[in-house]
């Protein structure tokens, strides 16, 4: 239902019918984000199965009023009270045909790139280790560009609505990238072509890949699965329903690696519980959930053994500490956080962090003799720096509003935030490390949405991206703060340097 932009056609179909089929009106308002069969794109699927499970507001006010946090507009002013009652109750009748997708559906799906040779070599003489990747939302591609010179060495389309940051191979080759309606493709920088792409849910969340680049963990929200991808050829090697303890069903808000523990940690949306998934050899011995199904032949030569660990409330945001041990998780509520001990399985901490903190955009950097993380809040003026030892907060430094993204790099004295939600939005915040000061505050667009820094290999210049339709990417001399350049790009969101990422880098989210 998300619609950014109403054409003057719609509105004026909207006021000349006010009494429209609500078939109608889905397709004028809603498909557009949220596919032609309500199962899924830019927005969630619009089905019983996730509808059912709503917490917070109901589906009429959603619709009517929008929602906080999200790109999900207010309709009341274009639709009268019945036809949004109307609309509400389409969207929660069962559709007439669900597809089902396990894991013959998923490789029916497969399609590998037949023009595809692999390279010896890269076909550029760039530095590999300083490859960026810039998401262009606006219509639907990625930009390789050279780290140094800012060159675009290729620009691919993806599948649509890029969704949960790309993710390399272990050597930085590969990058496996993944849309919310469940396509995972794989691209080969060193080549500039796409090698295949696979479907590996119906509505889907995120990706993570094993520290060995072995495997590819899909996080579906439709169906309630986690999918596992060989990542050499993109095959699946297991599909795992996903019910909690005591057999409720439940999405996945996230799938994260955790590369000493060699397990994916999954955060569940609809049941208080994490789960475990290990995917080395010798997994540690916890009581595990022996439940997968084997999609044969497998290059492997026993199931993906689960662990479920109950906890004190829903989960769906995690961060973790630089050994993987601790986990600290946020629900959407908002009203807090916890740490989780993995060894354990439980509870050793309470975060104090109301006002939905974004713990998935967290960065820590050292702060004296500590570590200290930060994070942003989806919907307070404000970024919370948590000591890791002892788990208080340090300190909560105002913003000019509500922030999604955090970064910064072990080269850098600073970490940038911007203020992504709000009548601020075209404000960038940059805080000294050691004093956690705003020192400033950069406005490069009036009125455009600025949005998620990333930086180079060496940390010497910070890209920003202006997140218009007309947008670019701003480039940043590190340390002066001074723009250098900037490169138009259609409606650019995340970028991602393959060092930094591969390395898990300080001041990169993992």
């Amino acid at each position: 239902m998300t619609r950014l932009i109403v054409s003057l056609s719609a509105l004026l179909m909207t006021v000349s019918a006010p009494f429209a089929d609500p078939v109608v009106d889905y397709a004028e308002n809603c498909q557009e984000c949220h596919g032609v069969n309500r199962l899924g794109g830019i927005g969630p699927a619009l089905i019983p199965q996730t509808l059912g499970r709503m917490r917070g507001p109901n589906l009429v006010s959603v619709i009517r009023d929008g929602r906080a946090a999200t790109q999900m507009p207010a309709f009341g002013d274009l639709m009268s009270d019945s036809r949004i009652d109307a609309l509400a109750a389409f969207l929660q009748e069962p559709l007439v045909d669900v597809p089902p997708w396990g894991a013959e559906e998923i490789m029916a799906s497969r399609i590998l790139n037949e023009d595809y040779q692999p390279a010896n070599k890269p076909v550029w003489s760039s530095d590999p280790m300083n490859i960026t990747l810039a998401v262009e939302t606006g219509d639907h591609h990625v930009s390789v560009l050279d780290g140094d010179t800012f060159e675009t060495l290729d620009r691919f389309p993806t599948p649509f609505a890029v969704h949960g940051g790309p993710k390399f191979s272990p050597e930085g080759r590969y990058v496996f990238i993944m849309s919310r309606d469940g396509w995972v493709q794989k691209y080969d920088l060193y080549a500039l072509k796409e090698v295949g792409r696979i479907r590996a849910g119906l509505n889907s969340r995120n990706i993570a890949m094993s520290h060995d680049g072995k495997w590819i963990a899909v996080a579906n929200y439709l169906p309630n699965t986690l999918t596992i991808l060989a990542a050499e050829n993109l095959s699946v090697a297991a599909v795992q329903e996903i019910k909690g303890k005591d057999g409720t069903p439940s999405r996945i808000s996230a799938v994260y690696q955790a590369p000493p523990r060699k397990s994916f940690v999954l955060a569940l949306k609809d049941v208080p519980e994490i789960w475990e998934v290990f995917y080395g050899p010798n997994p540690p011995h916890y009581g595990f959930a022996h439940d997968w199904r084997i999609e044969g032949p497998a290059p492997h030569t026993k199931p993906f053994p689960v662990r479920k660990i109950t906890t004190p409330d829903y989960l769906d945001d995690f961060f973790f500490d630089q050994s993987y041990e601790y986990v600290m998780g946020a629900s959407r509520s908002g009203a807090g956080g916890q740490v989780i001990d993995l060894v354990i399985g439980q509870k050793t901490a309470d975060l104090d962090l109301p006002g939905m903190p974004h713990l998935g955009s967290g960065i820590t950097w050292q702060h004296g003799d500590t570590t200290v993380m930060a994070t942003p809040h989806l919907k307070d003026n404000a970024v919370s720096v948590i000591d890791m030892q002892t788990w208080k907060t340090v300190k909560r430094i105002e913003t000019l509003g509500p922030g999604f993204f955090m970064r910064s790099h072990e080269n850098s004295p600073y970490v940038w935030v911007d203020v992504f939600f709000g009548p601020n939005r075209d404000v960038m915040h940059v805080i000294d490390k050691q004093s956690l000061e705003i020192v400033k505050t950069l406005r490069p667009e009036k009125g455009a949405t600025v949005a998620h820094v990333e930086f180079t290999r060496n940390g010497r210049h910070a890209l920003v991206s202006i997140w218009e339709d007309e947008g670019a990417m701003i480039v940043y001399d590190a340390q002066t703060l001074e723009e250098i350049r900037r490169l138009p790009m259609k409606k650019p969101s995340g970028k991602y340097n393959v060092w930094n990422k591969i390395t898990f880098s300080e001041g990169t989210s993992h």
